[in-house]
């Protein structure tokens, strides 16, 4: 993959509770500049990021039912449509983690369809946080995110018990089979680990080190 290929799977992400308006403005401007997929930003900060890269091809990115996903459903729905009518083009919601835990697969669905509906256009990424989830039931919430019509299935909002592992990414690539796109997240933080999650079949990053994992990347094509 060349670098431009590589900064188009990455979402540059700031999800700190301190993050400031200054450091969004700057994310913004380093997504620009490096042509990332992305931002990943809390929803207070939306309006901000939307001016800031409109007309540029990076999108905005925020959260919803993040981190625990114990929000009630109708909740989730009004972030979601808050949120897109702020300007916002992507939304990564946390499934409701107690449900999909005790099987309720007929909930986690209905769920996930009414936030899909809520965004409209703006690309769904269904958080499952697979740290908390044994192989069976992971492969069964992958196929539910499938048919409740997500875009992506992402691995974890970083504030669980774990992050990524690739044992996961290659779990969740046998399922999808290209249906829909696969997000590994949480704990990437150089470019040895981002390039093991991809040629594992993750088609997108999300990251806060994203700036060191390009510089990596460009450090060892020069060497």
């Amino acid at each position: 993959m060349t670098g431009t290929e590589i900064a188009r799977t990455i979402d540059h992400t700031l999800l700190s509770p301190l993050a400031s308006l200054a450091q969004i403005e700057e994310l913004c401007n380093q997504a620009s500049g490096w042509g990332f997929a992305s931002v990943c930003i809390p929803p207070r900060y939306v309006p901000a990021a939307a001016r800031n890269l409109k007309g540029l091809p990076v999108a905005v990115g925020t959260v919803v039912g993040f981190p625990l996903g114990y929000a009630t459903t109708a909740t989730k729905v009004f972030e979601t449509g808050e949120a897109v009518a702020a300007g916002a083009d992507e939304i990564d919601m946390v499934v409701s983690l107690g449900d999909a835990c005790q099987g309720r697969m007929d909930l986690v669905h209905e769920e996930i369809s009414q936030v899909v509906l809520a965004a409209g256009k703006a690309a769904v990424k269904v958080i499952i946080e697979c740290c908390y989830l044994q192989p069976p039931l992971l492969r069964q919430l992958a196929e539910v995110v499938i048919a409740a019509g997500g875009r992506f299935v992402k691995t974890s909002t970083g504030f669980g018990s774990g992050g990524a592992v690739l044992e996961d990414i290659q779990l969740l690539h046998e399922v999808v089979r290209g249906r829909i796109g696969i997000k590994a997240s949480g704990g990437i933080k150089d470019w040895a680990t981002c390039r093991n999650f991809l040629a594992a079949g993750a088609t997108r990053i999300g990251t806060s080190s994203a700036l060191a994992i390009m510089r990596q990347f460009l450090e060892g094509e020069e060497a």
